[in-house]
């Protein structure tokens, strides 16, 4: 049985609930939905800002667990609005310029502190 150990950093927001910012089993690492929020807790108003602070929160955990973006080998991206997507691809792929993971893009009701995006990850760790 493969040993899991909680991936947590303080480059990141902390959990909002009852769940770990992130979790390596084996060689995978799992990093649960990033909002968009930074360390003193602030939302930025845009779609393409509030990418990009999910997606640097979504760094800093894999890379707390091992991994890094170049790792990732999914990740899924909760949309508020769907109207949102092309803003979100733009930003989204600066950070996946080569050999993007594999995706799923999904609109949503409403995500937590009504942010416009969240986005989670699974890398496999460079260590």
């Amino acid at each position: 049985m493969t040993k899991s150990t909680i991936v947590a950093t303080d480059a990141a927001p902390a959990a909002l609930g009852p769940y770990s910012q992130g979790v390596r089993t084996g060689s995978l690492v799992f990093c649960s939905g990033q909002l968009p929020m930074d360390l003193a807790g602030k939302i930025p108003a845009t779609i393409a800002e509030q990418t990009h602070q999910s997606l640097k929160n979504v760094s800093a955990v894999l890379e707390a667990g091992g991994a890094s973006l170049k790792t990732a080998v999914k990740t899924i991206v909760f949309l508020k609005n769907m109207n949102d997507f092309a803003a979100m691809n733009e930003v989204y792929a600066t950070y996946f310029p080569h050999n993007p993971p594999a995706r799923s893009t999904i609109e949503v009701a409403r995500l937590p502190r009504d942010v416009l995006v969240e986005i989670e990850a699974v890398a496999v760790s460079e260590s």
